[in-house]
C-alpha cells in the first residue's frame, strides 16, 4: 500500500492566480475546474472561482488549491501552515528558489545551514509561506 500526501491550499479569489504561478515555478500539469464548470454557482461573481485546482509534476511534486466561497467563514491566519518541498541537489533547491522567490518577501535566505547544503523560506504574494531545503539523511548517531 502506498500513501501520497499533497498540500491543499485555501485561498479567497486567487486560487487561479496562485496555481498559474506554481505551475511556472514547478512545471507539470496544471487543471482548473471552476464553480460554473462544476455547476455549483453559489453566486455569480464567484462562477469562475476555483472549486478544484491542481499542479502535478513529474518531479513528485503537488499542490492542490481551491476558493474559499463567500457563504464560508476562512481566516488564512498567520503561520497557519508551511509548505516543505525537499530536493535531492543544492542546484535544484536553488533554481526552484529563484522562480519561487521572484516577488516572495523571503523570511529566510538560502544557504547552507547546520541540517541542510540548503534551506531558506519565502512567503509568496499569496500568502503561503514555502521552505525549500535539500534532503540529508538523519544521523541520531550525531
Amino acid at each position: 500500500m502506498s500513501v501520497t500526501t499533497t498540500p491543499h491550499l485555501n485561498f479567497r479569489g486567487d486560487a487561479r492566480d496562485a496555481l498559474e504561478f506554481y505551475h511556472s515555478v514547478f512545471g507539470g500539469s496544471l487543471v482548473v475546474v471552476t464553480n460554473a464548470d462544476a455547476y455549483s454557482v453559489e453566486r455569480p461573481e464567484e462562477a469562475g472561482q476555483v472549486k478544484f485546482g491542481q499542479v502535478t509534476g513529474g518531479n513528485g511534486f503537488a499542490v492542490m488549491a481551491y476558493d474559499v466561497p463567500a457563504s464560508v467563514s476562512y481566516d488564512q491566519g498567520e503561520k497557519s501552515s508551511f509548505v516543505s518541498v525537499r530536493g535531492d541537489s543544492a542546484e535544484e533547491i536553488a533554481d526552484l528558489w529563484g522562480r519561487l522567490s521572484a516577488g516572495s518577501t523571503v523570511l529566510q535566505d538560502l544557504a547552507p545551514s547546520a541540517f541542510s547544503p540548503a534551506y531558506g523560506m519565502v512567503q509568496d504574494r499569496f500568502g503561503v509561506t514555502w521552505v525549500l531545503d535539500v534532503a540529508v539523511a538523519y544521523d541520531p548517531a550525531g
